[in-house]
């Protein structure tokens, strides 16, 4: 299952950390720092996972292949994808973070003594619980019923393990994200710039409810018709009034290499040299674009001459929903004067480019201040507590950062718009269609307007992924296939 580490030559494949099991590592402070660091290590893979797991799910991009590719299926919305190497690479590498927090919370419980500071046992400790709780809110969103592990298990072990009812998971989420909340830091200084605080706890925690608060759709999915748009409004208030974040007036530099962990920045995924860089800002970037620069050097997405357009749809929307004036969004995040067809440039700053296309130094961000905006825009509109007036200052807010001009009476579709263009290339707007029930229906639309026939009709059944078919092959019989997948 998600501990074995056998793994092949794929996009999102990555190496798992080494166990740190051993009953005698343990022996000193800088052994538990090492293990933690081991536990956040995995999270290198989570830019990747939303690029080709969500973006590219999205009507964001219309990606056309060159031949037959693993993300075929994904952007296409194929029955077929069970045995999609990006599924099962998501899967094992989010289990492994897992196991890695799992065993240095078992290690915690029995020689945090050696650390030397209660204090730094309860940090570290508090530290793993994000990450497990994290991990797994990714797994719901990806795959819904999970095995739940909350201890270190052997192969073995494992795989006796059945999946879990979403709601069962959830609670392991929520009680870790509380314990992080609670026992975090607010902020750090130098080295520990990029761990986990109490207020990327109370933001994730406040997305958890959101998530949970979604529409069904008759599927053992993330959203359990919950209605608890209070208790993420409440924790959405805690990050805004704690003055720890702001927004910042130009929308670039959130992302500029040169501005990393900004006021925007709650929690973002550390990429510290060109030479332990990223490889999601050249994810949706066609090879030939590197070409057309003179780039030999650039591995790029690996597939040839397949493009990732951006959607006629999102080009529309920037350009067709403004009041008054030009979106300042759409040049920074789309290529435009690409003969091949717009792609999204978000991140990509040529002259910092590290050895290769996979190596980018600059960091992913996870969860941002106008996330938090417009997440409590969100749960006015659903119904919590809050007026319509708070709902547009807020929309209001965003649009004048980008120059375009206000609106009245901003409704859910308005702001899920809003937030596509916010947001494009940041891996959330599947997750957001999802959330709000409106995958399926605003899915289809696009497939429609945009005269789309190699994809498929989208069935409620495809708001979550299929299980991998690894998975389902380790120990037959204790896993069935998620409804509409073969």
């Amino acid at each position: 299952m998600a501990i074995a580490i056998s793994s092949c030559n794929k996009q999102l494949d990555q190496q798992p950390v080494s166990s740190l099991a051993t009953s005698n590592f343990y022996s000193d402070n800088n052994d538990f720092l090492q293990a933690v660091n081991g536990v956040y290590s995995q999270l290198k893979t989570y830019p990747d996972q939303m690029m080709w797991l969500d973006e590219m799910r999205s009507d964001n991009i219309n990606a056309i292949s060159d031949g037959l590719r693993d993300w075929d299926g994904i952007n296409d919305f194929y029955p077929t994808i069970a045995s999609t190497a990006f599924l099962s690479t998501a899967w094992n590498n989010n289990f492994n973070g897992i196991y890695n927090a799992n065993t240095v919370l078992n290690a915690l419980s029995t020689k945090s003594s050696v650390i030397g500071s209660s204090a730094l046992a309860t940090r570290y400790t508090a530290e793993c619980r994000f990450l497990r709780a994290f991990y797994y809110f990714q797994l719901v969103r990806l795959f819904g019923k999970v095995p739940l592990i909350s201890t270190p298990l052997t192969a073995g072990q494992v795989s006796t393990v059945p999946r879990n009812a979403v709601a069962d998971v959830y609670t392991l989420i929520i009680s870790d994200l509380q314990y992080a909340a609670t026992n975090l830091p607010t902020s750090y200084t130098g080295s520990n710039i990029g761990r986990a605080t109490s207020y990327a706890a109370d933001g994730l925690l406040g997305l958890v409810y959101l998530t949970r608060s979604g529409p069904t759709y008759g599927v053992d999915g993330p959203g359990l018709a919950s209605n608890e748009y209070d208790k993420a409004l409440a924790l959405f208030n805690t990050v805004i009034n704690s003055g720890q974040y702001s927004f910042i007036s130009s929308y670039p530099s959130i992302f500029s290499y040169a501005n990393e962990d900004n006021p925007e920045v709650l929690f973002d995924v550390q990429y510290a040299t060109s030479l332990n860089g990223g490889s999601f800002p050249s994810d949706l970037v066609p090879v030939a674009y590197w070409t057309s620069l003179g780039i030999s050097n650039t591995y790029g997405n690996g597939y040839g001459a397949s493009s990732f357009t951006v959607s006629n749809n999102l080009k529309n929307s920037y350009t067709t929903n403004t009041v008054s004036g030009t979106d300042t969004r759409y040049a920074f995040n789309i290529a435009t004067t690409y003969t091949l067809g717009p792609f999204i440039q978000k991140y990509i700053n040529v002259a910092k480019k590290g050895t290769s296309g996979t190596d980018w130094p600059i960091n992913f961000i996870v969860l941002r201040y106008t996330d938090i905006l417009l997440m409590k825009a969100e749960c006015i509109l659903n119904g919590a507590s809050g007026s319509q007036a708070d709902v547009d200052t807020i929309v209001n807010q965003v649009r004048a950062r980008a120059g375009v001009g206000s609106l009245a009476n901003v409704n859910l579709t308005t702001l899920m718009e809003e937030r596509r263009r916010e947001f494009v290339g940041e891996g959330l707007r599947w997750n957001d269609l999802v959330r709000e029930g409106m995958a399926v229906t605003t899915m289809n639309a696009w497939i429609a307007s945009d005269g789309l026939g190699n994809i498929d009709t989208v069935i409620p059944d495809y708001v979550i992924y299929p299980v991998p078919s690894t998975q389902l092959q380790t120990q037959p019989g204790l896993y069935t296939q998620n409804a509409g997948y073969n």
